[in-house]
């Protein structure tokens, strides 16, 4: 096997509870050990939301840093992307906690449809959270809920707040947004590589479609697959997930199917164009 493949595992994001799937790791010490299961399960790196005792979101800085503190002594090497967007934050607490420096931070481009609400991300939003980014050194993932946030990209790239090799993640199976079709997926492909020749990408569906977009990636041999409780909850129509690595073993084993083997923290680092995890 070669060409390794990143497992990027997103453990809580902003909406699944407790009473969706009791496995959702919701305080600091459940992220942390739900991450440690999911790194040895081989995901290399983490997306990362933190939310409030009610299990609302938050943007706590305090509480990124306890979940990065715990990555960073059980998953030596791991990188660790925060999450600026997410439902139910403040738009300008949305960067607080990238004085952090984690290795990454996910940064929409553009406004969307969600099933309940508008995902409002306002130019003047998007410019000062990429500079943020930027200030910080960390290296931003673009996160692509439709065809325009590419060119929201550009308009970054032309203003010299991104670069022109810049991670990029197709969201697909949001309702009201892109819907999850191996026909659009092409498009978006086509599309961020005429915009971004040298783009690393990746691909994240959401609910059911997860396994499916997945397999649509590595069929075009993305740099990445995404999977975790964040976006998918299930197993199976009928199965919950039992943690975050299970959701990761399931990732692993549709890797192989595609005979590249799975990305470690050196490898996926150097991919993405990280700095060597600190001794």
């Amino acid at each position: 096997m070669s060409n390794p493949c990143i497992v990027a595992v997103a453990i809580t994001g902003s909406l699944p509870r407790k009473q969706d799937n009791p496995a959702v790791p919701i305080s600091v010490a459940e992220q942390v050990e739900s991450t440690h299961e999911a790194f040895e399960a081989g995901a290399s790196l983490v997306h990362i939301h933190v939310r409030n005792d009610d299990e609302s979101s938050s943007s706590d800085p305090e509480r990124f840093a306890a979940v990065q503190r715990g990555i960073q002594r059980h998953c030596p090497g791991m990188i660790i992307q925060f999450s600026t967007g997410g439902r139910g934050r403040d738009p300008e607490a949305r960067g607080s906690a990238l004085y952090l420096k984690p290795d990454m931070a996910s940064l929409s481009t553009g406004s969307v449809n969600f099933p309940a609400i508008i995902y409002e991300n306002h130019p003047n939003l998007v410019d000062r959270l990429a500079s943020r980014i930027k200030e910080c050194g960390v290296r931003p993932e673009i996160e692509i809920f439709d065809l325009s946030h590419l060119h929201g990209a550009k308009r970054l790239a032309d203003l010299g707040l991104i670069d022109n090799r810049p991670h990029v993640q197709f969201v697909m199976g949001v309702q009201h947004a892109l819907p999850a079709e191996e026909r659009l997926l092409d498009m978006l492909l086509k599309e961020a590589k005429a915009i971004f020749p040298k783009c690393t990408w990746t691909a994240a569906g959401i609910g059911r479609n997860q396994s499916l977009v997945m397999r649509w990636a590595l069929a075009r041999c993305a740099d990445g697959v995404r999977t975790g409780l964040e976006d998918n909850i299930r197993i199976s129509r009928h199965q919950l997930a039992r943690s975050n690595a299970e959701l990761v073993e399931h990732a692993a084993a549709a890797i192989h199917e595609h005979n590249r083997s799975i990305a470690s923290t050196s490898e996926a680092r150097g991919a993405l164009g990280l700095a060597a995890a600190c001794a």
